[in-house]
């Protein structure tokens, strides 16, 4: 073999090995990129270059790397951004559900106090239309049953006050939650791709 002729070999086996090394951390990527993704850890240029054993350089320079990278940035932020209007969803349904609970709550509370009203106002009158008539002893029955009516009517009136601000609290949840759920759908459809920013030389 002649000088020129050897030459040649070794350049040969030298960009073969170059081509095998980089196939070598392109797989690594791809095994890590993979790792990264089961184990819902975020996804960045540093993280990727340590686990990998490749440099930030590599990543930022190779065009195979660089495209692997920057679609599993993309891809992570898009599953950031659901899980996390999936967890906004389950929380509206539960204020949602309070809303409605509260409310149901509130109707009957309101119709006990006019059933206790009317009630009160039977006994009243009764009272006054029947107190000569009636012994000592009734009309002082009479007065103690209109007495605890009262109360109960004094307490439902208080439990109802409670109902009505929970229903507004539950109300003023379910209006933020609305928006932020909106925002959260927006920010997933409009979302451009994450590309890196300007490359940043790094060990290996």
């Amino acid at each position: 073999m002649t000088i020129p002729e050897a030459g040649t070999a070794r350049t040969t086996a030298a960009n073969q090995a170059r081509q095998q090394a980089t196939r070598d951390k392109l797989a690594r990527i791809e095994a890590t990129l993979r790792t990264l993704r089961r184990e819902r850890t975020p996804v960045t240029y540093p993280a990727v270059a340590r686990r990998a054993g490749v440099s930030r350089t590599f990543l930022y320079q190779n065009a195979d790397a660089q495209k692997l990278v920057t679609a599993a940035i993309a891809a992570n932020g898009d599953q950031r951004r659901r899980t996390q209007a999936a967890h906004d969803a389950k929380v509206e349904a539960s204020w949602h559900q309070r809303a409605l609970n509260a409310e149901d709550a509130l109707k009957a509370a309101n119709a006990e106090i006019d059933t206790q009203r009317e009630r009160l106002g039977i006994l009243l009158g009764q009272l006054r239309d029947l107190q000569a008539e009636y012994t000592e002893g009734t009309a002082q029955r009479l007065a103690e049953e209109n007495t605890a009516l009262k109360q109960r009517t004094r307490k439902l009136t208080d439990d109802n006050r409670g109902l009505e601000q929970r229903l507004h609290a539950a109300r003023s949840n379910n209006r933020f939650l609305d928006k932020r759920l909106a925002d959260l759908e927006a920010e997933l459809i409009d979302a451009p791709l994450n590309r890196p920013k300007s490359a940043r030389l790094g060990g290996s």
